[in-house]
C-alpha cells in the first residue's frame, strides 16, 4: 500500500461470515485524490446539507478508480456495462504475482501459471503506487492472445490499463473481442498469490462503456 494512505490496504478484512470467510476489499477508495489516468478529470464530489439529511453530487468518468471495461469500450459494438455477463466477474479466481516482470507482462510470464481458473488477477510492481507514470505495467499482445486461447472470462490488473500507454488498442480488442472482461486499477498490495473467490460488480449504467466497481476477494480461513 502506498505510504500516502490514499486508499485502504487490500489486506483489511471488512467482514466475516459464519463460515470464517475472510473478505478482502481490493477496490481503491474513490475520491478527488484517487490517482487518475493522464488527461482524465479526477473525480469530484460535493456534499450538501439538505436539512434532515446529507446528499452528495458526483462528477467522474466511466473509468474512474477501480473500474470495469465493457466490450463496447474498444470494439464500439457488443455488450455495454449493464449487459456484460456477471458470471464472468463472480466465481473462483487466481491472483498471480507478476511484479518481477517489469512494465511489460508477456506470455512467457503467464505460461504454466493460469491453472484451471477462468478469472485471473495480476499483481504487478505497481501495487500500492498512487501516482501516474507512463511506464505502468501492462500486457503484451501475445499475453492477451494466451488468455484468449485459454478461455479466460475476466482479467484484472492493479495498474491504470491492461494496455500500454502508447498503444493501438490491440490488447483491449483481443481480450474484449473474445469475451474477456477487463478490470483495471485494483489494489492488490496486500494480497498474496493464490486461489480466491471474486465478486466484481460494476455500476449498472445503461449503455455505457465502463463503470466504477466494488471488487472483493473471499477466502476461507486457512485457504480455499
Amino acid at each position: 500500500m502506498a505510504a500516502s494512505g490514499l486508499y485502504r490496504s487490500s489486506a483489511d478484512t471488512v467482514g466475516r461470515t459464519d463460515y470464517a470467510m475472510k473478505i478482502i476489499d481490493i477496490t481503491r477508495t474513490l475520491s478527488d485524490k484517487t490517482v487518475s489516468y493522464l488527461g482524465d478529470t479526477p473525480p469530484q464530489f460535493s456534499q450538501r446539507d439538505a436539512g434532515m439529511y446529507l446528499i452528495s453530487d458526483l462528477h467522474m468518468n466511466s473509468h474512474s478508480g477501480t473500474h470495469i471495461d465493457a466490450p463496447v469500450h474498444y470494439l464500439k459494438t457488443g455488450d455495454t456495462i449493464d449487459t456484460i455477463p456477471l458470471d464472468h466477474l463472480i466465481g473462483p479466481c487466481r491472483v498471480l504475482d507478476v511484479s518481477r516482470a517489469g512494465s511489460t507482462i508477456t506470455a512467457a510470464d503467464l505460461i504454466g501459471r493460469l491453472g484451471s481458473s477462468k478469472r485471473i488477477l495480476l499483481k504487478t510492481m505497481f501495487s500500492g503506487e498512487d501516482r501516474f507514470r507512463e511506464n505502468y505495467p501492462h500486457l503484451s499482445l501475445d499475453a492477451a492472445e494466451l488468455l484468449s486461447t485459454n478461455g479466460i472470462l475476466s482479467i484484472g490488473i492493479d495498474s491504470f490499463s491492461i494496455e500500454a500507454f502508447v498503444c493501438d488498442g490491440s490488447v483491449h480488442r483481443e481480450l474484449l473481442g473474445n469475451g474477456c472482461i477487463i478490470i483495471e486499477l485494483l489494489d492488490l498490495s496486500g494480497v498474496n498469490e493464490g486461489e480466491y473467490k471474486m465478486a466484481a460488480l460494476p455500476l449498472r449504467l445503461a449503455g455505457l462503456d465502463g463503470a466504477p466497481a466494488r471488487v472483493v476477494l473471499m477466502q476461507q480461513e486457512g485457504g480455499m
